[in-house]
Formats: structure tokens, C-alpha cells, sequence
């Protein structure tokens, strides 16, 4: 609840969503954020364990331009990130 309360004054260029957290899942969070001025196209990644191929469409369908899984090498996050973000229209 505080990183929507947070996101009201601030305008992210990425979104890094975790899916599972303790209060608010991250498709309810992406939802909540979506319907925040200027939040609504931001691009959204999805952090997760959940690696079916379902699962990673249902993600998909809930707004996430893309997924990082669960185990994440933290050293090579940041380049991860920088593929995704590198090809966003």
C-alpha cells in the first residue's frame, strides 16, 4: 500500500513488480497503480516464482511487458532489466 500511496507523487518511467507479497499481490498492486494519473502505460515487469507458461500469460494479460524469474542472479538484475527496457517501443 505505500509504494501506491508513493507512486501518487511520483512519476516512474519502470515498474518492478514482486508477485508475491504479504498484503497485496502484484497483479492487485499493477491494477491499483494503473489507476493512478500518468501510471496508466507505464511499463511493468513482474518478479516471480511462477514459471509455467499459464501462469506467465495469465501475468502477461494483467499488463507486464515482461518477467524475471525466481531465482534471480541480483549481479545481473540490473542487466535484465536494461534488455527488457532496451526493447520497449
Amino acid at each position: 500500500h505505500s509504494a501506491i500511496a508513493a507512486a501518487a507523487g511520483f512519476r516512474p518511467e519502470l515498474l518492478l513488480i514482486d508477485v508475491m507479497m504479504p498484503d497485496m499481490d502484484g497483479p492487485t498492486t499493477l491494477a491499483a497503480l494503473r489507476d493512478l494519473p500518468g501510471l496508466t502505460d507505464t511499463p511493468a515487469i513482474f518478479i516471480t516464482a511462477k514459471v509455467q507458461p499459464d501462469e506467465i500469460a495469465q501475468l502477461q494479460n494483467h499488463g507486464a511487458v515482461d518477467i524475471i524469474t525466481k531465482p534471480f542472479d541480483p549481479m545481473t538484475l540490473s542487466d535484465q532489466i536494461r534488455r527488457i527496457w532496451d526493447k520497449l517501443p
